[in-house]
Parts: structure tokens; C-alpha cells; sequence
């Protein structure tokens, strides 16, 4: 894990974009007027033909996306999450994951690290409506290097996708991109029998934090990279939470709908445990600094600890 360097994921998709763009012919990307903040203003800037600025219409995007997905091409479509999850939701149901359309809706400005843009841009329920969404792949990347693997493979894979990238930069986990990632495949970054903690997004980093700071404290976490909400790794969850025994979700999103909410279904249907979850507790956000917001929103390295702490008290 690095704490050093600080890389926004919006930032390595616009960059990966323009890479396949280059290598693949058949991409086509669609943005609603928004590609300067969801950096897909590089692909259009080098790929003008096949780039196409919507404006500010999500419902009109994404039933365009899937009518190009029909015609053979690998579509790619951005905005900020609250708009691709919520104002085009009809859409993305029928013209997308219904009809099982090769569209990746690839969302900038997700959970409250959207920051001094408040309530209305920040999305904290986008996982849990899509998540509901039959045929739909949803993935959450931990850093930069992870963000380069999960749109290289989302070209790869045929079907839906909504894949959500942040708008605040924060520290790398990985060292390097070459760790072998896989769509729907948990990751297990830091090893240990005490608790388990599975998180998504920028919440890893803050996961990882924790679990250092609780082994000087004589408990040992385990730490998974749950990257793909859906499909989630289920054998990998029933596995962590036999042998550890007590579980802690974090997740910059609702603790409803999202990734805690899918870890509780897969563990209370094959092998309860005592859990918790971090995340938003069912409230809207509201304008400030991202760190601010992640305090006040106990959403923090902190809130993780003694959220450990807690449920490994009630092993029994």
C-alpha cells in the first residue's frame, strides 16, 4: 500500500479510455456534457467520430448507447453517478440490462467525497439501485491501478456494467496494475483470523489503515477487496467469514442496498456472524471537504476500528 501518491480514479479512466480507443476500433463513447469532469474529453479530443456529447440528457444518452451497442459497437457511457444511477434509471432497466446490451456506464463523483457539491451531486445510493438490476455488473475500484484493470476488462467482457470512479484523488493500495485482477473475484490484501474486513472503493485504503493499526493492538484483520459488488465473490465471503468468524463492511455508500447489505444477505443465508457496517446511515449528505464529510459521516479509519473491535467482541 502506498501513502504517498494520490490518484483519482476519474483520471486513470480518461487516460485507459484513450488507450483502448487506440487498440480497438469498435469503442465508441457517449458523455453528457459533463466529459471535461469525467475526463472522457481525451477520447473525443483524439477519437472525434466516435465520441458523441449528449448534453445535458442521461435519458437520451443512454438509450443511444444501446442502440449502438446493437450495431456491434463497445460502448461507453459517463456522467456523474447521481445522473447515470437515478435520472436515467428507466433507460439503463429497459434499453440496457434488459435487453443485455454491451454498455458500460461508467460514473465520475460518486459517495460523499463529491464533496462542497452537497446533497443533490453526491450519490450514496447508486450500488444498491443498481445492484438490483438483473444482468447488471457493478464494480467499485480501490485506486488508480485498479481503475486501468477494471475498464480494460470491462471492454472485454460482453453485457452491462455501471462502474463508479471518484472524484477526490486518494492513495494508492495496489504497487502496480500487474496483480492479476478479475471481474467478480475478491482480492485478500492483508491476511488474519481475528475479523474480517471487506471494502469497496476508497474504503479499502482506509480498511488496510485499520487493520495495521488494530494488529499493534494484538487483533489481527483479514482485508478483502470486494471491487465487484456484483457479481460478489460469494464462496470468498462464506470462506472469510468461517475462518475469522466476525465481519465488518465499509463502504463510501448507503450501509442500505450496497455492499454491507450484500455481504449480510450471503453470510445470514450460509454461515452468520456477527457484522457491521460503516457507511452512510441512511441520510442525505451535504456540502463540505471530503475528509470532512467522511468524519462526520463515519466514514473514517477510525469508524472501521472500533467497528472491529465491536464485533469481535460478540464472537462467540
Amino acid at each position: 500500500m502506498s501513502e504517498q501518491k494520490l490518484v483519482a480514479t476519474r483520471d486513470v479512466y480518461g487516460q485507459t479510455l484513450l488507450e483502448i480507443g487506440r487498440e480497438n476500433q469498435a469503442i465508441v463513447v457517449l458523455d453528457a456534457d459533463l466529459s471535461v469532469s469525467t475526463k472522457t474529453a481525451l477520447f473525443g479530443k483524439e477519437f472525434p467520430k466516435r465520441f458523441f456529447n449528449m448534453g445535458i440528457a442521461e435519458q437520451d444518452m443512454i438509450s443511444t448507447a444501446a442502440g449502438l451497442a446493437t450495431c456491434g459497437k463497445i460502448v461507453f457511457a459517463s456522467t456523474f453517478a447521481v445522473f447515470g444511477s437515478g435520472r436515467a434509471w428507466d433507460q439503463v432497466r429497459m434499453s440496457v440490462a434488459y435487453t443485455r446490451q454491451n454498455v458500460k456506464i461508467v460514473v465520475t463523483h460518486g459517495g460523499l467525497t463529491t464533496g462542497e457539491d452537497g446533497a443533490s451531486h453526491q450519490a450514496n445510493e447508486d450500488l444498491a439501485i443498481m445492484r438490483a438490476l438483473p444482468n447488471m455488473t457493478v464494480i467499485v475500484p480501490a485506486d488508480g491501478y485498479e481503475a486501468a484493470n477494471v475498464i480494460r476488462a470491462a471492454a472485454k467482457m460482453h453485457g452491462p456494467a455501471y462502474i463508479r470512479m471518484s472524484r477526490a484523488k486518494t492513495p494508492l493500495v495496489y504497487e502496480n496494475e500487474y496483480y492479476g485482477y478479475e471481474i467478480g473475484k475478491g482480492i485478500v490484501l492483508r491476511d488474519g483470523n481475528d475479523a474480517t474486513i471487506f471494502a469497496c472503493g476508497i474504503m479499502v485504503n482506509a480498511a488496510l489503515a485499520a487493520a495495521e493499526e488494530l494488529h499493534r493492538k494484538g487483533i489481527n484483520c483479514r482485508v478483502v477487496n470486494i471491487h465487484t459488488i456484483k457479481p460478489l465473490d460469494k464462496q470468498l465471503v462464506i470462506k472469510c467469514a468461517e475462518e475469522t468468524g466476525a465481519v465488518v463492511t465499509a463502504e463510501e455508500h448507503s450501509i442500505i442496498g450496497g455492499l454491507g447489505s450484500a455481504i449480510a444477505e450471503i453470510t445470514s443465508e450460509n454461515y452468520a456472524v456477527p457484522l457491521a457496517r460503516i457507511g452512510v446511515r441512511d441520510t442525505f449528505g451535504e456540502s463540505g471537504s471530503p475528509d470532512e464529510l467522511l468524519i462526520k459521516y463515519g466514514l473514517t479509519k477510525d469508524d472501521i476500528i472500533q467497528a472491529v473491535k465491536a464485533v469481535v467482541k460478540r464472537k462467540k
